[in-house]
């Protein structure tokens, strides 16, 4: 397994509590670019998207000692979610990259992951104002891909994404809440979308 450089354990060691970890990922721009990077390159590049996000947070969560743990909600007609998992004090908490300000860090007071991954339904919708979460996959624990240096390689990490394609994901709702759900209203999807980046047009 590849090491990170001292300077990057610094800025990774100062990051030493999940709440700094999300800080740091609000702090820099939303990356709209379609790439796999890893934590290294997000430090290097200071941006990242959600699965970079994700990812990046593991892993500074491990340097400070947690397991680097990352969770992926799933979508009907949009994008998967991935965020960062972390227990304290026997709750599950959240560290997350997203382009929607409702779907990004949650505290560490959820019992169960089901009840983590339910706190971002209301927030998790597209551009057609559909609520679109279904599933949730257990935790995965990236030490697994140690082999791959998956902290600092230079290639992309696609690997990650296509192994949270194949693991089991749990359903969230049945038939019927499905078929009784509303679109959102225009004030929240205002308030759901601020901040918001495009890509610019052509």
């Amino acid at each position: 397994m590849d090491t990170f450089s001292n300077s990057e354990l610094r800025t990774l060691r100062s990051l030493n509590t999940p709440a700094k970890i999300q800080l740091y990922l609000d702090k820099i721009p939303y990356h709209l670019a379609d790439t796999a990077w890893s934590p290294r390159l997000v430090l290097r590049h200071k941006t990242a998207h959600c699965l970079e996000g994700a990812i990046f947070a593991a892993a500074a969560l491990r340097v400070n000692g947690y397991p680097p743990l990352i969770l992926d909600l799933e979508a009907i007609n949009d994008t998967d979610h991935v965020v960062a998992v972390f227990r304290q004090n026997g709750g599950w908490g959240a560290i997350a990259s997203s382009n929607y300000p409702g779907c990004r860090y949650r505290a560490p007071i959820h019992r169960t992951l089901r009840e983590l991954a339910i706190s971002y339904f209301n927030d998790y919708f597209n551009k057609r104002r559909e609520r679109t979460m279904r599933t949730y996959s257990r935790p995965v624990n990236l030490k697994r891909f140690d082999k791959k240096d998956w902290m600092t390689s230079e290639n992309p990490i696609w690997y990650i994404a296509e192994h949270l394609v194949v693991i089991p994901h749990s359903q969230l709702l049945t038939a019927k809440m499905i078929k009784s759900l509303t679109r959102i209203d225009e004030r929240s999807y205002l308030a759901g979308t601020l901040g918001r980046r495009s890509k610019p047009q052509a």
